[in-house]
């Protein structure tokens, strides 16, 4: 199988060449020999013995005499213990300067898994972050996007969360990462001591965009691999607009006919095929998905961030710096909320009650009315719920941050004015 030989190149556009071919398939690979030497492309679209090419290096210096030699199978990863501590590019080479692996390859394009081998998310991802585990739960199995404006520290909570989160492996996938932004994730694990439990697969604005591409795929294949071998995975991805602007500007070169704002018309199927890899396997580990999807101007009907939110389990919006409490939703938290502490819930809904109260005394405030002695309670509140425990740099377990929860409730208000049942109250009230 593989090593066909072909050399009628008939057209070359942007970073797609044609070749006439036969006997080869969909995401199969092929070498082409330039007079610059060898480059990796990816069969994308076979019309007939028309069959297109994605150029991992672009076409510069491809001409149309040129040798194209099918390789018989698609993008293949070696998978091992090895790869902890590894990083890699989006065609699967080494960035950090260590030795290539070459054992025990896997395909990375993947079926979805067998829904009859997944079980129902029923276990609590502890990141210790309170917006997170106190107010909405992430759990093993699930697939969240995090919504986000440009200029937001989504990577900083991204790499906060590989440091902190409880899961057995981390697999971070960089996206258009600005360089400066793969540094920051490289050093910071690595200081954090969370780059042995790791691995990541960078693509930066200066790599090949069919490399963009690849990035998901080879981390949930890996992350994937990683369950298999009875291991709580969770793999981090930044950004999946970037992914779905490489797939746009692939399209555009094909000359797709475009569908919404110029994305192709199967962005949907090509995002739920990524995010539905998410799964606890019945009777081994499990894949757990966080993506940022940064939303152009703010706007959450973009094509992106929409099509995202049919697929997802809720989703977390990143605002001033903050997981922001309202639109935040962890569709799955009822899972697990009655499993963690009894008074987990209910306080959960009292303090995000009173914090939406805050907000309405501090537009009153701002308009010039008068406070009372309660909206002067509430001012209060609010700032301390924002300092303590919506600040993103807040390292707290769960129960730690149940217990300050009551405190800040305690600092502010008297016992009957936060609607807590008073059995709760009785027990976890702090005692003065």
């Amino acid at each position: 199988m593989g090593n066909k030989i072909f050399s009628r190149i008939e057209s070359i556009a942007g970073s797609v060449i044609t070749v006439r071919a036969t006997g080869v398939r969909y995401n199969e690979l092929a070498v082409i020999q330039t007079r610059f030497g060898k480059s990796l492309a990816e069969v994308n679209k076979i019309d007939g013995d028309l069959v297109s090419l994605q150029v991992f290096a672009g076409c510069q210096g491809v001409s149309t005499g040129d040798e194209i030699r099918f390789l018989g199978h698609g993008m293949q990863l070696s998978f091992s213990e090895d790869l902890l501590g590894r990083i890699f590019n989006g065609s699967g080479l080494p960035l950090d300067k260590g030795p290539a692996l070459t054992e025990n390859l896997q395909p990375v394009i993947r079926p979805s898994v067998n829904p009859t081998k997944r079980i129902l998310a029923n276990r609590m991802m502890r990141t210790n972050i309170p917006m997170i585990d106190m107010f909405n739960t992430l759990v093993v199995s699930q697939k969240l996007p995090i919504f986000s404006i440009s200029g937001e520290p989504y990577n900083q909570l991204l790499a906060r969360i590989a440091m902190q989160a409880e899961a057995d492996v981390i697999v971070l996938g960089g996206m258009g990462l600005k360089y400066d932004d793969f540094l920051y994730f490289r050093d910071t694990l690595a200081n954090g001591g969370a780059l042995a439990k790791t691995v990541m697969f960078i693509h930066t604005a200066s790599d090949p965009i069919v490399e963009c591409m690849k990035i998901p795929d080879m981390a949930l294949a890996t992350a994937e691999q990683f369950a298999l071998q009875d291991k709580d995975v969770l793999v981090l991805l930044t950004d999946m607009t970037n992914f779905a602007d490489a797939m746009k500007e692939i399209a555009i070169t094909q000359e797709q006919v475009p569908s919404n704002r110029g994305y192709p018309g199967d962005l949907y199927s090509q995002l739920a095929g990524r995010y539905e890899k998410a799964v606890d396997f019945e009777d081994s580990g499990s894949v757990t998905i966080l993506a940022v999807t940064t939303m152009p101007g703010d706007d959450v009907t973009h094509p992106v961030p929409d099509n995202t939110g049919y697929i997802t389990e809720g989703q977390y919006y990143l605002k001033g710096g903050r997981i922001e409490p309202f639109g935040s939703l962890s569709r799955l938290k009822q899972n697990v909320n009655s499993l963690t502490r009894k008074d987990h819930r209910s306080l959960m809904d009292a303090m995000i009650r009173l914090y939406s109260a805050y907000k309405d005394t501090v537009e009153k405030k701002n308009m010039g009315f008068s406070m009372n002695k309660w909206d002067e309670k509430l001012l209060k509140y609010g700032d301390l719920f924002e300092r303590k425990l919506m600040d993103l740099s807040v390292n707290l377990s769960l129960e730690d941050a149940l217990d300050l929860g009551w405190k800040i409730l305690a600092d502010c208000f008297d016992r009957d004015e936060t609607g807590i049942k008073s059995e709760l109250m009785d027990e976890f009230w702090p005692a003065e």
